[in-house]
C-alpha cells in the first residue's frame, strides 16, 4: 500500500483560499457584465421594434390622409352639381374645419380635467 503523509501547510491553504476568492470575484464580475450586456441587447431589440412599428403607423397615417383628401375632392366634385365649384370647396372646407375645432375643443376639455 501507498502510505503518504500529507502535510497541511497553512501558507498554501491561504494562497489557495485567496485564489478562490479572486476567481469568485472575477466570475461575479463576468456574470454581472454578461447580465448588463443582455439587458442592453433586450433594450436594443425593443427600440428596433418600436421604431419599425412607428414607421409602419406613420406610413398608414399618410395613406389614410391621402384617402381623406381624395374623399374631400370627391365631395367637392359631387357638390358641384348643386353649387359652383368654389362654393362647394368653401362649404367642404368650412364643414371639415368646424368638425376639427369641435374635436380639438373636446380633447382640450378632457386634458384640462
Amino acid at each position: 500500500m501507498n502510505n503518504k503523509v500529507v502535510k497541511h501547510d497553512p501558507t498554501t491553504e491561504r494562497e489557495s483560499f485567496s485564489e478562490l476568492l479572486g476567481q469568485l470575484a472575477k466570475n461575479t464580475a463576468a456574470v454581472v457584465h454578461d447580465e448588463i450586456q443582455l439587458v442592453i441587447q433586450g433594450i436594443r431589440e425593443k427600440v428596433r421594434t418600436v421604431r419599425s412599428a412607428t414607421l409602419i403607423a406613420v406610413i398608414g397615417v399618410v395613406i389614410c390622409f391621402t384617402g381623406f383628401l381624395s374623399l374631400c375632392a370627391a365631395l367637392i366634385i359631387g357638390l358641384t352639381a348643386y353649387m359652383t365649384p368654389a362654393m362647394a370647396a368653401l362649404f367642404t372646407g368650412a364643414a371639415l374645419t368646424f368638425i376639427g375645432v369641435v374635436i380639438v375643443f373636446i380633447g382640450y376639455r378632457r386634458l384640462k380635467k
